[in-house]
């Protein structure tokens, strides 16, 4: 693995904050980081499984959170209510979120700003932060739907 993959980049991390880097935690990384769609902790389990029979479910839950401390992924609130992960997006971004297949595409956050400043001035408050997840169907689950 060269030392420009997202995975190896990830495992760095991983290791320079201290974590051990076991076969099963590597797993759920090449998972995780290699994936275009929103995964549950129960689908990264599944797939990750695959590569690593030995895994437990609890490994995927512990390396989900220390991932997502560090920054390399981002939760997804799904409207169903359950959270799902995907890579986090470099720079200031919005996940476009397929309900139907779990696709993600992200949104430049810079083409958003109307709206935060907008609701900040009209409102009265100083936007601080913002965080925004847009959910909607792709346009190829549209045309396999038709």
């Amino acid at each position: 693995m060269s030392s420009d993959s997202p995975i190896q980049n990830w495992l760095d991390c991983l290791q320079e904050n201290g974590y051990r880097l076991t076969t099963p935690r590597q797993a759920v990384v090449e998972i995780i980081a290699s994936s275009q769609r929103v995964l549950s902790p129960f689908e990264v389990f599944e797939l990750a499984r695959t590569r690593c029979p030995r895994l437990g479910l609890v490994t995927v839950y512990r390396t989900v959170e220390k991932l997502e401390e560090l920054g390399l992924i981002q939760r997804v609130h799904q409207p169903s209510g359950c959270h799902s992960f995907i890579a986090t997006a470099p720079g200031h971004q919005h996940p476009l979120i397929c309900q139907s297949c779990g696709h993600v595409q992200f949104i430049s956050g810079e083409k958003l700003d109307w709206l935060t400043e907008g609701s900040g001035i009209e409102y009265g408050y100083r936007i601080q932060d913002h965080w925004l997840q847009v959910f909607g169907i792709c346009e190829e689950c549209l045309q396999n739907n038709k």
